[in-house]
Formats: structure tokens, C-alpha cells, sequence
């Protein structure tokens, strides 16, 4: 997977049905062509406080949130790339700044500062959230991406999440990517990501399939319509 460090970019969220996938995937043919991995899964543990102070304040839709998470490519377990991410989100606008992970150093890195084994501003800014808000791993997301790139745009990249899944314990690598499915449906989460504005093609696109981009997290949509539904007693560990 891309080992990039640090970007920013838009990102545009839409709920499809899986009706409006299949047809609006045979629409981008000639205009985008799948990338080098194929199908293939990504897991991310997101820590926060007890009291999930991070998305509950992320809910709000403020100006600016933040979140830390462990992510991996590929099935947990195996020899695939794991990267502590720091995602910020200003004015619409995504940051994203990410280092390679060990596996094992989370529980140093939550314990003391200096414990993330690596060097650098990166390092340094989650360490910083590390210390502000001492958070703990509270929820495991997984699901399967397809991701597409436009050859003309090398900025744009349209990616399609199925089967998302959630678990909120028992978050050991080894365990896979096994959980409960966050829908009760088959809908499919399209992401729309580009560093400037969307080319007209796609615009009149959607347009015409009359599809609208929503304001979504799938951290947020969990903690929302599962932990605040079935009240914290349960979440208790």
C-alpha cells in the first residue's frame, strides 16, 4: 500500500445501494481503472477516551476534530502494512498523517510517551494526542475495498467499501477481521477523493444517477445508532 506520510485532500461520502453500485460501476468504465490491489480489507482499531469524548465531540460536526487510529491492509494477522493514522478534518478538508506501526506498541504507546519507536513530527503529533487525551482502543472497523484511479487525474480516486463490520473488544491482530455488520443491508460506501475540485465528468455524472454526498463515519454511525441505542452499560470492560 501507499507509504505516503503525510497528504491532504476533499473526500465526498455517499451510501449506495447495492443496485446503484453495480450500475454506476459500469458507468465509470473508460474513465477509471481498478488499482493494483484488487479487492482487499482494511482494519482500523479507533482509540478514544472512556467516556468516547473524541466522537462524541466529532458527532457534532464541528470545524475542526481529530482522531487516532492503528490501521492495516490486508487480512490482520499476516505480514501486511500497519500505520499509526492521525486524521484530521478542517473546514471540509482532510489531513492525514500517518506512520509505519510495529505490531505490539500500542499498548507502549498508550502507557508513555517516547514508546512509539519512531522519530519525527509525526511521531511527535501522536504522541501529543496520546498525552492529551489518554485514549484506549474502544472500537475495531473492517471492511472490503475496491478502489479506482482515473488515469487523466492522478489526484482523483473513487474507492467502494463493502460488508463494513464492527467488533468492540477482543482486538487482537490474530483475530482477523471478523464482526457484527454495521447495516442491516448490503449497502455500499463510495468515497470520492481528489485534491481540488471534481472533474466535470463526474459532476454531470452523479448528477444524472442523482446521487448526493452525506455526511458519514462509519466510527460515528456505530457510535450513534449501536453504543447510544443499546446504552454504555453494556459497552462496560
Amino acid at each position: 500500500m501507499d507509504a505516503q506520510h503525510t497528504f491532504y485532500r476533499f473526500e465526498k461520502k455517499y451510501l449506495l445501494t447495492r443496485f446503484a453500485y453495480r450500475r454506476l460501476q459500469n458507468l465509470l468504465v473508460g474513465r477509471m481503472v481498478q488499482d493494483a490491489y484488487g479487492l482487499y480489507t482494511i482494519s482500523s482499531v479507533y482509540f478514544d477516551t472512556d467516556a468516547y469524548d473524541i466522537i462524541r465531540t466529532s458527532v457534532q460536526k464541528p470545524i475542526f476534530k481529530e482522531k487516532l487510529r492503528l490501521r492495516w491492509y490486508g487480512e490482520p494477522g499476516g505480514q501486511c502494512p500497519m500505520f499509526w493514522e492521525l486524521k484530521r478534518k478542517y473546514r471540509g478538508k482532510v489531513y492525514k498523517r500517518r506512520i509505519p506501526a510495529q505490531p505490539g506498541n500500542a499498548g507502549r504507546l498508550l502507557k508513555s510517551a517516547g514508546a512509539l519507536q519512531e522519530q519525527g513530527q509525526i511521531a511527535r503529533e501522536v504522541e501529543w494526542f496520546v498525552q492529551r487525551y489518554r485514549p484506549v482502543p474502544k472500537l475495531l472497523l473492517a471492511y472490503d475495498r475496491e478502489a479506482f484511479v482515473s488515469p487523466a487525474d492522478e489526484g482523483l480516486r473513487v474507492t467502494f467499501d463493502h460488508s463494513i463490520r464492527w467488533r468492540d473488544a477482543d482486538f487482537s491482530l490474530s483475530r482477523g477481521s471478523y464482526g457484527t455488520p454495521l447495516f442491516p443491508d448490503d449497502r455500499v460506501l463510495m468515497e470520492i477523493k481528489a485534491y481540488g475540485n471534481l472533474p466535470k465528468w463526474l459532476t454531470d455524472l452523479l448528477a444524472a444517477e442523482k446521487l448526493y454526498p452525506s455526511s458519514f463515519s462509519k466510527y460515528g454511525t456505530w457510535y450513534e445508532q449501536v453504543y447510544l441505542q443499546k446504552g454504555s452499560k453494556h459497552y462496560v470492560g
